[in-house]
């Protein structure tokens, strides 16, 4: 993959991960496997309502991105000897 962020979610109609770049949060996206259409979407806040704005989109990516920086920093701590 290019230098992109990226989110997972399985394809609803072939069950295939799929790599979405961030960007696309919120649009309609193809499978290029089954060709299935979804919107790219974080599983974690399909409660929200189906209309968000970009704002609480990006805000929603800042803080996965977040988490995963402090997550990676996590793993980045020395075992003990």
């Amino acid at each position: 993959m290019s230098n992109g962020m990226y989110f997972v979610r399985e394809c609803p109609t072939c069950g295939r991960h799929l790599y979405i770049r961030v960007e696309y949060l919120g649009k309609k996206v193809v499978c290029q496997h089954c060709h299935g259409k979804l919107e790219a979407r974080d599983p974690a806040t399909s409660g929200m309502g189906a209309f968000e704005t970009s704002e609480s989109l990006l805000r929603r990516a800042d803080e996965l991105l977040g988490n995963s920086a402090s997550e990676v920093d996590g793993l980045r701590q020395p075992y003990p000897r």
